[in-house]
């Protein structure tokens, strides 16, 4: 394993664009012959393909989005760890491709973390972004399952994905997954799909879509790139059910069992798009809001469907940012960790 001695980054905390800078170090491994390699730690630096590699052609691409905190005690936190590499691996098989074994997923992202702890600064509104992903690299323009990988992980400061209450758009015409496909898996294709119609839905005016079941184009599945949930007369959390075409969010999963902390009925069945429009026509008291590992919670203002606005319960009484607050409080050790989640490594 490489290793360069670690050095307090010339980065500004404060202003920066999440995404675009990484951090000093990538970690690195490779499948061939049926066995993955002992993980390296590298500089970050580009990597050479051959244009015959099977990733630029049959879309076997998969990646999770974990995040690290650094802990009011000074430790760096991992949130749901294990969930995660438990989730790469079902994406994995959906994709045909071999799953990453667990110490090589644990162990060499600890080790990546601790290479680059200085990027873990003690701020409770900032987090370390890690982005684990696997692609084909085998050279064959045949359609098959590669035979050869390349699992890789790089870090990127983070803060709030959204910074305001999302206008959202209920999207009429195109799907994101349909029942029997790889919706419940994070491959590229899935996010590759979405655009076309995240970008028309831009130009609108708006910050996301919601995205409806394929066959009836009825039920609310997902809200681009988060989960959807949504509060009920102030005190019954409501989420579509998973299927294998909605994802199978681990902050969705947090939420749910955080809510009976914070008061909370969970509902998790299906949720037609008519019946929360008709909610808020009645003047009744509903919550919006995404949920994923970027966005944690982002608040709904305003959703549209069908060309009429519906605009949501936002003021400061929301029980969403209760659920934030106590979701937060337990990454950074302000409240204790009664679900066995954080992956705490020394600082």
């Amino acid at each position: 394993m490489n290793q360069t001695e670690t050095r307090r980054p010339d980065f500004d905390f404060e202003n920066f664009t999440f995404g675009v800078q990484s951090t000093d170090h990538m970690l690195m491994a490779a499948y061939q012959k049926g066995a993955w390699s002992t993980y390296r730690i590298a500089p970050v630096q580009s990597i050479s393909l051959s244009p015959l590699a099977m990733c630029f052609h049959y879309g076997q691409t998969v990646f999770e989005g974990l995040k690290a905190f650094r802990m009011s005690n000074g430790k760096i936190n991992v949130f749901r760890m294990e969930s995660h590499w438990k989730r790469i691996n079902r994406s994995l098989k959906r994709m045909a491709m071999p799953p990453l074994p667990e110490e090589l997923f644990m162990e060499g992202i600890q080790q990546l973390l601790k290479q680059d702890s200085a990027w873990v600064i003690d701020d409770p509104e900032y987090s370390l972004y890690i982005r684990p992903f696997v692609i084909a690299t085998e050279q064959k323009l045949g359609v098959d399952a590669s035979q050869e990988y390349l699992f890789m992980v790089v870090l990127s400061p983070m803060r709030a994905y959204y910074n305001k209450p999302l206008k959202v758009k209920v999207e009429t015409n195109y799907i994101r997954a349909a029942r029997g496909g790889a919706g419940a898996a994070k491959n590229g294709g899935n996010y590759g799909a979405s655009l076309l119609p995240q970008i028309n839905a831009k130009k609108e005016g708006f910050d996301q879509i919601i995205w409806l079941d394929a066959k009836e184009k009825k039920f609310i599945e997902e809200s681009g790139t988060m989960n959807i949930l949504f509060i009920l007369e102030g005190n019954r959390l409501v989420t579509p059910e998973l299927s294998d075409s909605i994802l199978d969010g681990i902050t969705r999963d947090s939420l749910l069992k955080l809510a009976g902390e914070e008061g909370f009925s969970v509902e998790e069945r299906p949720v037609s798009i008519e019946e929360i429009c008709q909610r808020i026509e009645n003047g009744e008291r509903v919550e919006a809001f995404g949920a994923g590992t970027a966005a944690v919670i982002s608040p709904i203002e305003t959703i549209s469907y069908q060309g009429k606005s519906f605009a949501t319960y936002l003021a400061a009484d929301a029980g969403m940012y209760r659920l934030k607050n106590r979701l937060s409080a337990v990454r950074i050790g302000v409240l204790p960790d009664k679900h066995g989640w954080n992956h705490l490594l020394d600082a």
